[in-house]
């Protein structure tokens, strides 16, 4: 009997702003193995791997998003309570993606470990939501996550609630 080898090849991807690795494994078999390396298995097609784990949401101006408030789409602003007081679109759920601590002088975000399980519980992965902040860039890594954690319909809003207020669009204070 000839001996077995596994040769693993890795592959880094992009998902987001994580690096995520792939690896495949090939068998190779005797002498004359590197010769006849045959597929073994793999954690995935790197091609469908790459479809699947590229998620990008959709982003829609705050004019757009507001139609699809008045539709019945929930909002979701995702920014800290302090700002979310401070005011916000009608009717908004606030679950803050990144809580700011303070320690003396220092400023630090972390993000909320809590985040994905809150938002399941409030909204549920069929529900259709938008998701905002402030300028539209933490709500853009917001609305990254929940797609890739598998909720349907996600749309985020570009420029947020800065661009929410400009417009002149209904705010609750």
């Amino acid at each position: 009997m000839l001996p077995l080898f596994l040769r693993p090849q890795c592959f880094n991807i992009r998902c987001s702003s994580s690096l995520v690795t792939i690896v495949k494994f090939h068998v190779e078999q005797g002498a004359s193995a590197r010769n006849s390396v045959k597929k073994f298995g793999s954690v995935a097609n790197i091609e469908e791997t790459k479809e699947k784990i590229d998620v990008k949401p959709r982003s829609v101006s705050v004019r757009v998003a507001y139609e699809l408030f008045q539709a019945g789409r929930r909002y979701l602003d995702i920014r800290t309570s302090d700002e979310f007081n401070a005011g916000h679109p009608p009717a908004a759920i606030n679950i803050p993606y990144h809580y700011i601590l303070k320690n003396g002088g220092e400023v630090m975000s972390l993000k909320n470990s809590n985040f994905l399980e809150e938002v399941s519980s409030e909204f549920g992965k069929e529900k259709k939501i938008i998701v905002g902040c402030k300028s539209g860039r933490r709500s853009l890594m917001a609305a990254t996550d929940l797609l890739a954690a598998g909720f349907t319909h996600v749309t985020d809003v570009a420029g947020g609630y800065t661009a929410w207020k400009e417009k002149g669009l209904p705010i609750t204070e």
